[in-house]
Parts: C-alpha cells; sequence; structure tokens
C-alpha cells in the first residue's frame, strides 16, 4: 500500500533512540523528509547521516528539551522555518519508577513540564500551519498505563492519561480541516525503557530480571515482547493519507495484553 506520505515533512521527537529512532526509520523509508529532535546531539546526529545515506530523505535535526519552554519555541520555529510540519509525532521520555505515594512535588512538577506541558506546547504552535493547508498528521505516543495502570510507574500514568484527553479534545477541534490526532498505547515494546521498567520490577520483587522479563511475557498473548519495527509500522499508518478518517483514536499496540475492551 502506498501510503501517500512521500515528500511529506515529519518532526520525530525522542528520535535518538527507541520508539521514536524506529518511528524516524520507517517514515524515512516511505519518502518522509525529516526534521530529528532529542536531548542527545549526538546520537541525532548519527541518526540524520545514517537516513539520509539510506533513504535519500532529507534530514535535519536539532537538540530539544520539552521540560524548557524556550528550547520547545526555538525547535518549532526550525522546523516551521524549513518548509513546515505536515506530520508530527510526538514521544517523551518516561519518569523514574514510583508508587503513587511518597513522590516529590518537585519531581510532579518537573515530569508534568516535560510530558505535559513541553508537548501541548509544540503542538499548539505547529497545528495551526497544518490547518491552514488542509492537512496534517499529529501522532502521540503515552502508553498503555493511560488504559490499565502500570505497576511503578504512578507518575507515568498520571501525566500520560492528561496528554490523551488533550489529544481527544485537540482531534474535534481540527477533524474538518484535514488534520488528524490520535494516540498509540504501546505495550511491551522491546527498547532500553523497558529494560529498565524490567529492572526496577526485579528490584521491588527480589526476582532476577530475566525471571521478571519472562513473567512479563507470560502475560501477554502473543508470548512476546512487540518489536520497534511493529509498533513503527501502525505509527507510519495512522500519519498516512490512507488513515484520513482515523481521528482521535488510543491505537494499542500491545500484542492484546490489555484486557478490557
Amino acid at each position: 500500500m502506498d501510503l501517500g506520505i512521500k515528500g511529506k515533512r515529519a518532526l520525530v521527537l525522542g528520535a535518538s533512540r527507541g520508539l521514536g529512532a524506529g518511528m524516524a526509520r520507517a517514515l524515512a523509508a516511505e519518502g518522509c523528509n525529516l526534521f530529528l529532535a532529542a536531548r542527545t546531539a549526538e546520537r541525532l546526529d548519527e541518526r540524520a547521516r545514517e537516513l539520509s545515506r539510506e533513504y535519500g530523505v532529507t534530514v535535519e535535526n536539532r537538540p530539544l528539551d520539552l521540560g524548557d519552554l524556550d528550547s520547545v519555541e526555538a525547535c518549532a520555529r526550525a522546523a516551521g522555518g524549513s518548509g513546515g510540519v505536515d506530520i508530527l509525532i510526538n514521544t517523551t521520555g518516561g519518569p523514574p519508577p514510583s508508587g503513587a505515594l511518597g513522590v516529590t512535588p518537585a519531581l510532579w512538577l518537573q515530569q508534568f513540564q516535560s510530558m505535559v506541558l513541553g508537548v501541548i506546547r509544540l503542538t499548539d504552535l505547529l497545528v495551526p500551519a497544518m490547518r491552514e493547508r488542509r492537512w496534517g498528521r499529529v501522532v502521540t505516543v503515552t502508553s498503555s498505563g493511560v488504559i490499565q495502570p502500570i505497576p511503578v510507574l504512578a507518575v507515568s500514568n498520571t501525566l500520560r492519561a492528561s496528554i490523551v484527553t488533550f489529544m481527544k479534545t485537540l482531534s474535534t477541534e481540527v477533524a474538518a480541516d484535514g488534520v488528524t490526532v490520535n494516540v498509540m498505547a504501546p505495550g511491551r515494546i522491546w527498547t532500553e525503557r523497558t529494560d529498565e521498567i524490567d529492572a526496577a520490577n526485579a528490584k521491588r520483587s527480589g526476582a532476577s530480571q530475566e525471571q521478571v522479563r519472562r513473567q512479563s511475557m507470560a502475560t501477554i498473548p502473543v508470548g512476546r515482547y512487540g518489536t520497534v519495527e511493529e509498533f513503527a509500522a501502525v505509527a507510519c499508518f495512522l500519519a498516512s493519507a490512507q488513515a484520513s478518517y482515523v481521528t482521535g483514536q488510543v491505537m494499542r499496540v500491545d500484542g492484546g495484553m490489555i484486557r478490557s475492551v
């Protein structure tokens, strides 16, 4: 299937590793020109050279700290000044593992700024141009925890849920302008972040990390963790011309792990 996005320009956050890097690669394979953003400049430079060489697309990058609104606004100006953004892929880092109680107000505020406010501000700055062009895609990666809270990730569960309601509200405001807004809820996709969560659960339970991983896989109907490539393929479809009638959705990519309908 031709996804109809060759030549479109995509801004991908968190593109230096994990899901962000995987989605950047998948979009490049579809012929999208890329603007990559993350906190680690060295990894971004390496990623940009690699994708440009392999797929023949234009790739620019910029360090971005979502917890710093000046950095967010500078990133939006740079992307807008290079021809605008047709596709915005929002991803954020995750907070340190914790329960619901005992989290300091300072940590709540810090994580809110980087996981919620920064994403909202960047989206707010880039969507108006999409509306003017009558075409745009916003895909925001959250977590399965917004549907089924994940143990030891109370801060993530809470803050990511607020992003879901923002994006749902936005989707109704811009749908008539040809802009779709969707959320992705990944289950256990095997990344460095997944290893960190397994390690935290191992420490909490006293089991080995490998035991925790096997126990986790046993709760997933397909019997394994998902791959970054599998996740990125769904993101590409949501960003495609073919998905023009899909908006306001929370798309699960979880191997059937979430038990609710």
